[in-house]
């Protein structure tokens, strides 16, 4: 008997890899976890009625009128100065749900099964300077296929930081806290750059002719960002060019600077595991669930802390139930943990400020030599 999971095939005869968190599960209460799990999201995913379309349509609703508001004060900066510095803050929040609560969300499929095009993974394109489909690429189907596997999730370290004594150490990763520092700042052009088939050019693997398509796509995804936040909102300010420009730079830069703590908190903070190739060869779904589950981090914290995370404050959640709508997360939260604690799984929840800093202590640890990260360790 075999049947399919994503791109994986489970074979019930065949022998599985222990992952070494599941040694004191036996096969049966492994298998019993996994259907919990299963249940929940069968439960949920038929649940999904008017309520959840009236919430993403007024989250729409309220972040184009925010963004809009943010705007028109940057544009009172003219009349009264402080209020540059306001509408850029209006501005970034602004961007930040359109891309955690709304693009990303949409992105992952959560809002096909209202069939409207506007508000479709096929359809959406975010406010950003990666294009939707290559994001959706690199992150549906590459990242949260491998979640944390070495070699398999690009996204580990994203080809620039060591976070794992797995990966080999280069001296070029003593320089990884600036690193880590400039793609906070700049997220989302790292987010642009960071694709299996640009990374093929660099390592030789692929041909610029090859990849061309893509970069096109993406040069014209940049000049439309470019073009509207740096040049078409700044000239309509005419001597003022030079304050609307900042404000709207500053906007990006508050955008850029959450997405990057949310993003390293959910994958990269202390407790969180990585897996080799071989701990997933013949995997199922119950060892893909726990897979995702140890190799996510949720972000403790209130209803807008939530959402303004775009619910990837519950990134466990979101692995293990990726095209479940985000406002259902917090509500499953409750009760995935008591499933781990049931079966021993570490579920892994801290507030933003630990898990941060945890996150940028491993920064800092793996960015030495493995003898020093070692000592590092030990003291």
């Amino acid at each position: 008997m075999s049947q399919t999971i994503g791109n994986m095939t489970e074979s019930a005869d065949m022998v599985r890899p222990r992952i070494a968190a599941l040694k004191h599960l036996d096969e049966a209460r492994l298998q019993e976890f996994s259907a919990k799990l299963d249940a929940i999201g069968k439960r949920v995913m038929d649940s999904r009625g008017p309520a959840d379309e009236r919430y993403i349509r007024r989250v729409i609703f309220a972040q184009r009128c925010l963004e809009a508001l943010g705007r028109v004060v940057i544009f009172l900066g003219i009349l009264y100065m402080p209020l540059f510095f306001v509408g850029a803050v209006i501005l970034g929040i602004a961007k930040i749900i359109e891309n955690m609560e709304i693009g990303h969300n949409v992105l992952h499929g959560q809002w096909d099964w209202l069939k409207d095009p506007k508000i479709h993974s096929s359809k959406w394109e975010w406010d950003g300077v990666c294009p939707s489909k290559q994001w959706q690429r690199s992150h549906n189907y590459i990242h949260h296929k491998w979640t944390n596997v070495i070699g398999m999730d690009r996204d580990y370290g994203y080809h620039v930081l060591r976070m794992s004594d797995r990966q080999p150490w280069k001296p070029v990763y003593l320089f990884q806290p600036v690193s880590n520092m400039l793609m906070a700042i700049f997220f989302e052009w790292g987010v642009a750059i960071h694709d299996d088939e640009m990374g093929g050019v660099r390592s030789g693997e692929k041909s610029l002719k090859e990849v061309m398509p893509k970069v096109k796509k993406l040069l014209k995804k940049i000049a439309r960002q470019v073009g509207k936040d740096y040049i078409l909102f700044p000239l309509l300010a005419g001597p003022y060019f030079l304050s609307v420009l900042l404000a709207n730079i500053a906007a990006n830069l508050i955008r850029n600077l959450w997405a990057y703590a949310v993003i390293f908190c959910g994958h990269f903070p202390d407790g969180v595991e990585e897996f080799t190739p071989e701990d997933v060869e013949s995997e199922d779904k119950a060892r893909w669930y726990v897979r995702q589950i140890l190799g996510s981090a949720n972000i403790e914290g209130g209803k807008w802390m939530h959402f303004m995370s775009g619910n990837l404050s519950h990134q466990i959640e979101h692995h293990i139930f990726p095209r479940m709508p985000s406002n259902r997360y917090a509500a499953v939260a409750r009760e995935v943990k008591p499933i781990c604690e049931e079966y021993g799984i570490r579920y892994n929840s801290n507030g933003l400020a630990w898990q941060l800093f945890t996150v940028w202590r491993k920064v800092f640890r793996y960015a030495l030599p493995p003898r020093a990260a070692k000592q590092w360790a030990a003291d």
